[in-house]
């Protein structure tokens, strides 16, 4: 069995070195951890990245490095399987990404990096086999640095999934801002206790350096360490790891940034993401856009996995943004939330998957919500699949034909959610056609918590909601069901505290 003491300290506050870790300049250069994704039967990728002074833009002087690499059988790194050199440089901010090939589907396998005299934390990863009677997939996304500390990952490190899913904000991209808890009012006379407990390290961050520190404070937490160290992950960013609600080509405020200014930070912010995540396919420029790989698919026994990009190719956000009435905008046939080329490719999969279950893993929540009692029209979040009708009830069509169990496995909302998914999206006498399971986010915390509890009557289809506790879901799949365990964090304040199981939910009960 793996453990965590591989790479935390037993008081679980320090990152795990051994002795001779510390290299010349008396300063570590695996300071960010190890990684695994992109599990396939066959494959995974490792990852690392050298980085002596993580705030500082890494430490390392320009120019090209060699990082050693072992893959054993075994936790002791006894039995070893392969082993070889990898390049980096400054180009790729001396990170390491090894494509390794020719394992065994549904294996466990560990791995390490040497860089001179040091080593880094051994890291636990699995290939992925559709072969397995079971699967145990955590969610994981919203993981605000500055308003939580990462109980969560300590116990999902704890719990050694098969694979970890991250839905987005993984980063946020906005500035400092100041320590200690506040009331707040969230309406209805109501107000509610809000805590920032750490800080973020600079103003709102747009260039490459910026971004590069920015992910450097955030996996230098050694609890998101330890999760990256248990499993391999597969992620998709959502819209923090750039700039808030962009979509396609456009920022949140476009009178403050030109087309030109935002492409060049976004390719920035696509490069740092590549460069800190265990991922196949670094960013590219497209028609002088930049672009990057993330959706996909990966089966992982009964449940076969698409990871969707519910960013990059989407129409703008419709009436303004926000939470509001439809207007016409709005019900355009037209506007797409996946781009054509990303939604045949996901009608496709659906449409020939002999999976018992067919996961789809999207940034935002798919299920309906209403902020206001009918019969009035429904006012609904427009930066969710709310505000993108015409591109839904196409999937919904596909999704209601012979598609099996579909489950979807959501973040964004700061809410722990669970749903039944009907094809006709506000009326529960319409065919039921899947589920929907969101975990609690990691760290950030629900302004809008209130608004939700006070419209549950009406949305009957939604089973569970709870907006105000941190925390994540398990996943649990076999043949015949989906169980979704909804872990919740005491006190997202400590990074020591209890996290226990709000509610155990059976897609099969719902």
């Amino acid at each position: 069995m793996f453990s965590r003491r591989l790479f935390l300290a037993s008081s679980g506050a320090a990152l795990w070195l051994p002795k001779m870790a510390v290299a010349q300049g008396g300063k570590p250069h695996f300071t960010l951890g190890v990684a695994s994704g992109s599990p396939r039967p066959n494959s995974v990728i490792l990852w690392t990245r050298l980085a002596p002074e993580p705030l500082q833009g890494g430490g390392m002087p320009v120019g090209s490095a060699q990082v050693r690499y072992r893959v054993c059988s075994d936790e002791a790194m006894r039995n070893t399987l392969q082993d070889g050199v990898a390049e980096t440089s400054d180009a790729k901010g001396h990170s390491v990404h090894v494509r390794i090939e020719g394992l065994k589907p549904g294996r466990e396998y560990f791995y390490q990096f040497y860089y001179g005299d040091e080593e880094s934390p051994v890291g636990r990863t699995r290939t992925s086999s559709p072969d397995d009677a079971s699967a145990k997939i955590a969610l994981a996304y919203c993981q605000h640095y500055e308003t939580g500390r990462y109980a969560a990952y300590r116990d999902m490190a704890d719990w050694l999934p098969d694979c970890v899913i991250h839905t987005g904000d993984y980063i946020y991209e906005g500035g400092v801002s100041p320590l200690g808890a506040k009331m707040r009012d969230v309406g209805g006379g109501e107000r509610r206790l809000f805590e920032i407990v750490r800080q973020h390290d600079g103003n709102e961050i747009t260039s490459l350096w910026d971004y590069r520190n920015r992910y450097a404070l955030y996996r230098s937490d050694p609890h998101l360490q330890a999760a990256h160290a248990c499993a391999p992950w597969i992620v998709a960013m959502d819209d923090h790891e750039v700039d808030n609600n962009w979509a396609a080509q456009i920022p949140q405020d476009p009178e403050k940034q030109t087309p030109l200014e935002f492409q060049v930070r976004k390719y920035m912010a696509f490069k740092a993401y590549y460069e800190h995540m265990p991922i196949e396919q670094p960013p590219i420029l497209r028609n002088m856009e930049p672009a990057l790989q993330m959706y996909g698919k990966y089966v992982f026994g009964p449940a076969q996995v698409h990871l969707l990009d519910t960013r990059q190719f989407r129409s703008d956000q419709p009436c303004g943004d926000g939470r509001k009435p439809y207007c016409a905008d709005a019900l355009d046939p037209s506007r797409t939330m996946l781009g054509k080329t990303q939604e045949a490719w996901l009608t496709q999969e659906l449409k020939r998957s002999d999976a018992p279950f067919n996961v789809i893993a999207t940034q935002i929540w798919y299920t309906s919500y209403r902020y206001n009692a009918p019969p009035e029209g429904a006012v609904t979040n427009l930066d969710s699949w709310d505000g993108y009708p015409a591109a839904r009830e196409r999937l919904n069509s596909v999704l209601a034909n012979d598609v099996s169990n579909p489950v979807f496995l959501t973040g964004d909302w700061h809410t722990a959610m669970a749903s039944t998914i009907h094809e006709d999206p506000f009326d529960t006498t319409s065919k039921r056609i899947g589920h929907e399971l969101v975990g609690g986010p990691i760290s950030s915390y629900c302004p809008w918590a209130r608004d939700m509890e006070i419209m549950r009557d009406a949305n009957p289809h939604v089973a569970h909601l709870n907006g105000k506790q941190r925390g994540y879901l398990r996943a649990t799949f076999t043949k015949d069901n989906c169980r979704g365990e909804f872990r919740v964090v005491e006190d997202s304040g400590r990074a020591d505290s209890p996290v226990s199981t709000d509610i155990d939910i059976r897609t099969s009960d719902m």
